[in-house]
Formats: structure tokens, sequence, C-alpha cells
């Protein structure tokens, strides 16, 4: 597992935070999240290809929250409303993992591995569209 860097194939041409190829799934602490990241590494994930994502990061670097403001609003639909998703998680305290999964495959073993872990909240997402990840 990494630490998360952000980079400009993962936003929108409008700057908001679309990762195509990846998924986020998030969970309700440091410990879950950690012990998921290492499940994922036994079962074939390349570290490289698993991100760490703490509160502060999504808040910051995800949500573009300084202290109780957005710097920038994400944009309205689908995309602005799972951005808010994870802002609201990260001030509860949920830490996440951003997953490069490009398959179906590789989803349905990320989200076996998840499902031991308690996850609360999972998104993939695709070329145009996200997809709930249960």
């Amino acid at each position: 597992m990494q630490a998360f860097q952000m980079t400009s194939k993962m936003t929108t041409m409008q700057g908001v935070f679309y990762p195509t190829g990846y998924a986020i799934v998030m969970f309700a602490d440091a410990e879950n999240a950690a012990r998921a990241a290492t499940e994922l590494e036994a079962a074939g994930f390349a570290s490289q290809d698993i991100m760490e994502l703490t509160p502060a990061v999504i808040l910051r670097e995800i949500g573009r929250v300084e202290g109780d403001e957005a710097v920038a609003l994400p944009s309205v639909g689908t995309e602005g409303a799972t951005v808010q998703k994870y802002i609201h998680l990260a001030r509860e305290g949920h830490h996440g993992l951003m997953v490069k999964a490009a398959s179906d495959t590789d989803s349905a073993c990320l989200m076996d591995v998840a499902g031991r872990f308690a996850f609360s909240y999972g998104q993939k997402y695709h070329m145009l569209a996200i997809e709930d990840l249960e």
C-alpha cells in the first residue's frame, strides 16, 4: 500500500475527482482499512495499486476542504454527491482505500476482501458511470 497522490488523470477537465479504473472503499477505522490492504496484496493486487486514504487526505485532496469550508465545490450530479459522501465519512473518522480495479474480476475480489472488514461505502469509477459496490 502506498500513500495517496493526486494526479491529473484522477480528475475531470473541470477538476472534479473521477479516477477512472479505480474503486474507493471506505472503512470505519484505520485498522480495518490496513487489514483489508494487506489481504488485497495477498490476493494478488500490487502494492502500488492500493492507496491509503486517511480522513485528512480525503478532506484536503478529494473534498478540497480546509477547516470547515470547501475551497472548491464539487460538481453537481453523481460525482459531486459521491465526493460529498467521502467528506461526510471522513469527518466521522472513516479511512479508505483507493484500489486499481480495471476488470470485473478485480472488483469482485476487492469486494470479497472488503466484505470481511465491514466496509462502510464503496464506489468504482468506470469511463462514463460510477458503480455502487456492495
